[in-house]
């Protein structure tokens, strides 16, 4: 398996269209080669000589391109490449697009990003935001494709009208399943963009094959995308675990298995699990889940001893299609509000530059997933009805985009 990259590093002729333009990239602590070297270290290499590069800026996304911020709404500043000299600009600081000074110094952007495969990560509205920019100036975009760890399962609502927000870019579904070059062909034509835009494809990639089921683990070493994108389980976890920041839940920030776990002081978990059951035990299916306790060190319920549940899918267990992250942080929702009618769920909080809406709103790209939670009448399978429709809405937009 090869990735855009590396493609683009050993390839000359594949390089010939970059010669004599000015180059940034926009990257981040993932954006490695198949060695692990930066995607920045291994591209400057290539500066100077026959076929080489002429590498002017670099960009950085939330979190920072080489991984200095931790938390949500944390920013990153602007600086100089202590080792190559170049500015490198901060898109999760000052300022989330691109300003017409950033645009300058360039002519053609590639972005190499590791993506999760959920709609609300923000690279995929960096994408967005760098796609609009690079189309109203006239610059070119090379998209250097990696693989999409949560595979080609989709999972979700799509995003409603009126709920666009830096966690939510467009119509997209939650679980998209799209590699990041698949996702940008489709944002340029989601968009109405006019924009030279080319992806760099892979070689040799299966999103199909095992036991990766989209990450090649035997082939890429994990390189946290994110402070708290830990771990394949992860990613493959993400699409649901991720609604928990909306709510006074845990979702395990402060401790080694961020985004994995979630839970809070003061629940019979048990309880929860045997109501879950009872709604809609097809919805736990896939993977295997394991009661624990766990105390934060930071963030929601900090050193606290908190009572609740890990998703495993690195086991025997694991069915990757059979797998729902979504539908099982829903049904737990669920499952809380009939056992505990009076807890107080939803979190009302400042959420990636948001103050008016909130977060689980947000995060669902609508109200309807926090009505349905509240409403005692509703039943597993009136969500299932609002869900269904919009995924096989989005396996038909999203057929003619996709790769391999």
């Amino acid at each position: 398996m090869r990735l855009g990259v590396d493609r683009l590093l050993i390839e000359p002729e594949l390089r010939k269209p970059l010669a004599g333009r000015r180059i940034a990239l926009l990257g981040h602590p993932a954006s490695v080669n198949h060695v692990g070297r930066h995607s920045l270290d291994a591209l400057m290499s290539l500066v100077g000589g026959d076929g080489g590069l002429n590498i002017t800026a670099a960009f950085g996304p939330q979190h920072g391109m080489r991984g200095d911020k931790q938390d949500n709404m944390v920013e990153s500043d602007d600086y100089v490449d202590p080792i190559h000299r170049i500015p490198v600009f901060s898109l999760y600081g000052e300022v989330r697009r691109p300003s017409d000074a950033m645009l300058d110094t360039f002519d053609v952007l590639l972005v190499d990003l590791q993506d999760i495969g959920t709609r609300i990560y923000t690279y995929v509205t960096t994408l967005a935001y760098v796609l609009d920019a690079c189309a109203k100036h006239g610059k070119t975009v090379w998209v250097l494709d990696r693989p999409n760890p949560a595979g080609r399962p989709i999972e979700g609502s799509l995003l409603e009208p009126g709920w666009e927000s830096f966690v939510g870019a467009g119509p997209l579904l939650m679980r998209h399943g799209l590699t990041f070059g698949e996702l940008a062909k489709w944002l340029v034509v989601a968009r109405g963009l006019d924009l030279d835009c080319e992806v760099v494809p892979m070689q040799g990639y299966d999103p199909a094959a095992g036991p990766g089921f989209g990450w090649p683990r035997d082939q890429l070493a994990w390189v946290n995308p994110s402070p708290n994108a830990s771990s394949l389980n992860m990613a493959r976890c993400f699409p649901g675990t991720v609604l928990l920041e909306g709510t006074t839940l845990s979702e395990g920030r402060g401790t080694t298995v961020p985004l994995e776990i979630m839970g809070a002081p003061d629940l019979d978990i048990c309880r929860l699990l045997k109501c879950m059951e009872t709604l809609q035990a097809d919805w736990m299916q896939g993977c295997q889940l394991r009661c624990c306790g766990f105390e934060p060190t930071f963030h929601k319920h900090q050193g606290q001893l908190c009572h609740g549940f890990q998703i495993h899918t690195d086991s025997v267990h694991y069915q990757h299609d059979a797998f729902r992250p979504y539908r099982l942080t829903a049904l737990f929702l669920k499952a809380l509000r009939l056992e505990y009618p009076d807890y107080e769920i939803w979190r009302d909080f400042p959420y990636e530059y948001e103050t008016e809406r909130l977060a689980i709103d947000l995060l669902t790209g609508g109200t309807f997933l926090r009505e349905w939670v509240d409403d005692a009448t509703a039943e597993p399978a009136d969500l299932d009805a609002r869900l269904t429709p919009d995924e096989a809405r989005w396996a038909e937009e999203r057929a003619p985009y996709l790769l391999y």
